[in-house]
């Protein structure tokens, strides 16, 4: 017999009009998650179902899937109270010793209301068990949703929440190698928007340990998409440029401003609709609000930063949840790390940083850049090397 998982859609009821195109995105997601899995699937604009032959396996997958607000592994019974509480006394763990009864009578056609369903049923379990009752705080929360069959459960889990990745188009995610900018992704994901990765690979200054470290962050992040690529940009040549014409304490103020004029030419090019990266200000001479407000001046394009306003400890605490941190803090220099000078500008002037751009031939070498990037579109564990 199958077994049955009754999914909550949480947020995205909120949606109204347009509630029927979120959870048609979010079946597309569930499909994709439960690929070559015997399911089958049903929904309506409350609820979805899901039809397995291992609940507990099926549970744990969706925990990853954006746009689901609860998981419950659920009976369907008919909606005779008899078969209802023949079912409860079968799924309340006997270990436990309190239980209360929640009813939502959905169905209101149905004869008796929410509250006297509650009672009766709870009056049924204590004349056939040894359980007592609790309304405050019991061991056991029996649930019994009466709709067009009575579905009973006393496990609920919680799910990602969010929206279902894709609702709201592409953002380009400026990846490292570091702790933020995969929490920054997986944020990001989690309201709906479908996350390309770019990442500036600038050997041999970085190693090919480095970019392989990129490439499996990407790998966890794209558990709670399906359709995560990496952009591999080769960034040396004006890395190198960078150093030679500009004054050391500029260097991460100019470096960042080319990352800014490339990540939007080429999201434009891929139609992604906003960049995104893992900023948190006030964090680096980077992300002060001067540096910030002079190296957002090269584009016009939205620039969404997910943990602009977290502290570190708040945001290793979600890199731990998404179990990115270990690769994070693995010791290889991504192309940020390196050529850092020791006193780098924390109030840089736009005038000086217009001034030392200009000592170059930086289009040129933008065009160039863009022209060579590569993409990992299969981030299936393998030799990484060998995909590039």
């Amino acid at each position: 017999m199958k077994e049955l998982i009754m999914i909550k859609y949480g947020e995205l009821t909120t949606k109204k009009a347009n509630r029927k195109v979120f959870i048609n995105i979010l079946t597309q997601n569930i499909e994709r998650m439960l690929k070559g899995e015997n399911v089958i699937i049903t929904k309506n604009r409350v609820r979805m179902y899901i039809e397995c032959d291992n609940a507990k396996h099926i549970a744990q997958k969706l925990q990853k899937v954006f746009g689901i607000y609860s998981i419950v592994i659920a009976y369907k019974v008919n909606n005779n109270i008899e078969e209802v509480l023949k079912k409860a006394l079968e799924i309340m763990d006997k270990n436990k010793k309190t239980f209360k009864v929640v009813t939502k009578r959905a169905d209101k056609r149905f004869p008796i209301p929410s509250m006297e369903y509650s009672r009766k049923l709870g009056g049924l379990i204590l004349k056939n068990s040894n359980f007592k009752v609790d309304v405050h705080n019991p061991d056991i929360t029996l649930n019994v949703e009466l709709r067009d069959y009575a579905y009973v459960y006393a496990t609920e889990i919680a799910g990602a929440g969010g929206y279902p990745v894709g609702v709201q188009g592409t953002g380009l995610l400026m990846l490292s190698g570091g702790i933020d900018s995969p929490v920054a992704g997986y944020l990001t994901l989690k309201r709906g928007v479908n996350v390309e990765c770019l990442y500036f690979d600038s050997p041999p200054h970085t190693s090919i340990e480095a970019k392989n470290k990129v490439i499996k962050l990407a790998r966890i992040i794209n558990e709670y998409s399906g359709k995560v690529k990496v952009h591999v940009v080769p960034f040396t040549k004006m890395q190198e440029a960078i150093f030679k014409n500009c004054p050391d304490t500029y260097m991460i103020t100019i470096m960042r401003r080319m990352m800014y004029r490339i990540s939007e030419i080429y999201a434009e090019k891929i139609g992604a609709k906003i960049l995104v990266n893992g900023e948190s200000i006030g964090q680096v001479a980077s992300q002060t609000l001067d540096s910030i407000r002079c190296i957002n001046e090269v584009t016009n394009m939205p620039v969404i930063r997910p943990v602009a306003c977290l502290d570190k400890l708040e945001i290793i605490d979600i890199a731990k949840k998404i179990k990115t941190y270990e690769t994070s803090i693995l010791p290889y220099e991504d192309c940020c790390t390196i050529f850092v000078p020791k006193h780098p500008v924390i109030k840089p002037d736009l005038n000086k940083c217009i001034t030392y751009e200009n000592s170059f031939d930086y289009q040129t070498l933008i065009n160039e850049t863009i022209d060579n990037i590569k993409i990992i579109s299969d981030l299936k564990e393998e030799t990484f090397e060998e995909l590039l």
